[in-house]
């Protein structure tokens, strides 16, 4: 296991909507268990594979208090969203030093391929599923920030340019 070395933005790879996974293989566990070591040690509470410049549609999230309880997903597809919504401080470590404030749905749930190759389904609520939205929005190629205006989205990244 091994914490892995974030994209910085603008990598023309944070933009690209990543690779189905054909099925669940040893090669694949060790990938997600990079990415939980990586993620653990960001502290996050979510990575997506293009984050570390890996083009498969893979993600771990764990929003437990205690850790030790990633979920790890592959191509994991938002079935519902609840009507509420939710607001939270987003960030990405690829664009490190800067945050913004995100509405999201305030539980999903998810369908996805688990680590024994099997199509799981899954809810997730608060924090967990402010998390997966933003894992999903990185597998396809989206960035938190893509969901503010273009105003406060160029004051961002000003200000991310500027911590550089």
């Amino acid at each position: 296991m091994t914490v892995r070395t974030c994209l910085p933005w603008p990598d023309k790879r944070l933009r690209t909507k990543a690779e189905e996974v054909g099925e669940i293989t040893d090669e694949i566990r060790a990938i997600w268990n990079d990415m939980v070591d990586t993620m653990d040690a960001m502290p996050g509470v979510g990575l997506a594979g293009p984050q570390i410049g890996v083009m498969m549609r893979l993600a771990v999230v764990d929003g437990s208090v205690e850790r030790g309880r990633a979920v790890k997903l592959a191509n994991p597809e938002i079935l519902h969203s609840s009507i509420e919504l939710r607001e939270h401080d987003e960030a990405s470590p690829n664009l490190p030093g800067v945050s913004a404030v995100i509405k999201r749905p305030r539980a999903v749930t998810v369908r996805f391929l688990n680590e024994d190759g099997m199509i799981d389904r899954r809810d997730f609520v608060g924090i967990e599923a402010t998390s997966v939205q933003h894992q999903i929005d990185h597998l396809n190629g989206k960035m938190y920030f893509d969901n503010l205006s273009k105003v406060k989205r160029d004051m961002l990244l000003r200000k991310a340019k500027k911590l550089r």
